[in-house]
């Protein structure tokens, strides 16, 4: 099977570290006590930059996609986990932070043996124009890589360093990938808190202690973030998307109203929780990557496997508070 990985692969080439770890990590276990962890700055790339990030997605302070690289989610999801355990929320990586992460002791990778329906897909050559999206029955994943980085919440890049043999998708092939599965649920949230300031929503039970925080896109200077509390109307999976052209201040004057069908590809992704401000939601998106790093619409916009999340742990009535 062939598989469009030219540009993944040109970016899987600046990860050689992060190869090594495979071997490391499925190795002999080593007493946490014993692992001196070296300093990790912004844009910093590394083994302790990767663990960090599962152990951050495994406590439920999402760090984005998992991608090797501390960048401002990682940083903003370890503020959050350093002030979840009564620490300095500076989002510096400092030996006492590293001590509540490694109180979870698993491995950072895991094996996953790709199976034939892994291989068959279906998967889509998705089209750039949206008219001609809302012509395909589905909008499911293009590629095996981009369909296994979104269950295991990684970067194509991250998978295809890790997994040379990813290149030839055989059925059968034993890869390495970020140990996120089998983590207990989210617990039933009693509000969201949207910040604009850090680009984050946060979820709170009904003690107002935090239970999750995840890193999100919200709204633009078009389409600023409708300040104000509202509350969870509903929870739509693998929703259609209504496209009306008169909703978006940079619609293309060519396009008329449409609709796209469901799937991880989808505008809002794999999950949409509909607020009562009208035309406004929690969605997840097709470009996990720009979480936090760009704009979006006036909604607030998350990874498909976070939106999932939240979605899982609310309930009509929840109240929302969008704020500055």
């Amino acid at each position: 099977m062939q598989f469009k990985l030219k540009l993944v692969l040109a970016f899987a080439t600046s990860l050689p570290s992060l190869s090594a770890l495979a071997a490391e990590t499925l190795a002999a276990d080593v007493p946490a006590a014993a692992v001196l962890h070296a300093e990790i700055v912004q844009d910093s790339r590394s083994d302790d930059v990767l663990r960090v990030q599962v152990l951050l997605d495994r406590a439920n302070f999402g760090p984005g996609e998992i991608d090797g690289v501390f960048g401002s989610n990682v940083a903003k999801a370890v503020g959050g986990f350093q002030r979840s355990r009564g620490l300095d929320d500076n989002g510096v990586l400092n030996e006492a932070t590293w001590t509540e992460l490694e109180k979870d002791a698993a491995p950072t990778l895991v094996e996953y043996t790709i199976t034939q329906a892994d291989v068959d897909g279906p998967y889509i050559d998705m089209p750039t124009d949206l008219i001609e999206k809302s012509q395909l029955p589905a909008l499911g994943f293009r590629t095996l890589v981009e369909a296994l980085g979104e269950r295991f919440h990684a970067s194509p890049a991250l998978l295809l360093s890790l997994n040379k043999s990813m290149e030839r998708g055989e059925a059968g092939s034993v890869i390495k990938v970020p140990n996120v599965d089998g983590t207990p649920a989210l617990a039933q949230a009693s509000k969201l808190v949207v910040e604009q300031s850090s680009l984050t929503v946060t979820l709170l039970d009904a003690n107002d202690e935090v239970i999750g925080q995840f890193p999100a896109t919200t709204g633009s200077s078009h389409d600023p973030l409708p300040i104000g509390t509202w509350k969870v109307n509903g929870v739509a999976r693998n929703p259609v998307f209504n496209y009306d052209p008169e909703l978006f201040w940079n619609a293309d004057p060519a396009h008329g109203k449409a609709v796209l069908k469901g799937g991880p590809n989808n505008p809002v992704g794999a999950v949409w929780i509909d607020l009562s401000k009208a035309h406004y939601g929690i969605h997840g998106t097709p470009e996990p990557s720009k979480i936090g790093k760009t704009e979006s619409h006036g909604c607030i916009r998350m990874t498909n496997w976070d939106a999932l999340l939240v979605a899982a742990a609310v309930k009509p009535g929840v109240q929302v508070i969008l704020q500055d």
